[in-house]
């Protein structure tokens, strides 16, 4: 399986932020659509980075203060830092990534860096589940002799 099933199965919907916004305005899209990351564009709708609910939370906390208007530039982790898969990418091999990086969300890029889509964990595991699931069926028919011979 690849990166390719999870964005045909879920779509290429995804929620951006303008470098220049401020933290309240994360915090109001990331409640109003129930999810955990926005990518952070530019005036050129190029991917600047990614802010996540645990990006927030963190700068929360070092500043012991209502961080609200602070730009999300600050809190963001930067283009640098990101890391990003292709839709080429192999299930397992995402998997792998996101549990040794300790993160729940890849954007998914093409060779120019061009945005196609951003998956979380979630979405793995959900995908994951459902083969584990088809294989298990399958199996259990072969045992139980379901298939003519």
């Amino acid at each position: 399986m690849k990166v390719e099933d999870i964005i045909r199965d879920k779509g290429n919907a995804v929620h951006t932020i303008h470098a220049e916004a401020i933290v309240s305005d994360a915090l109001r899209m990331l409640n109003e659509k129930r999810i955990g990351a926005l990518i952070v564009v530019d005036n050129q709708q190029k991917i600047q980075g990614i802010v996540t609910e645990r990006d927030i939370m963190r700068q929360c906390y070092e500043c012991h203060a209502n961080i609200k208007g602070v730009a999300i530039q600050e809190v963001m982790t930067p283009r640098e830092k990101l890391v990003v898969c292709d839709l080429a990418e192999d299930i397992d091999q995402v998997m792998d990534t996101m549990t040794k990086k300790r993160i729940r969300h890849l954007p998914v890029v093409d060779e120019k860096g061009v945005l196609l889509g951003i998956i979380s964990v979630g979405d793995v595991i959900k995908i994951l589940l459902t083969h584990k699931d088809y294989e298990i069926k399958y199996l259990k028919d072969y045992i139980e002799n379901k298939y003519p011979v």
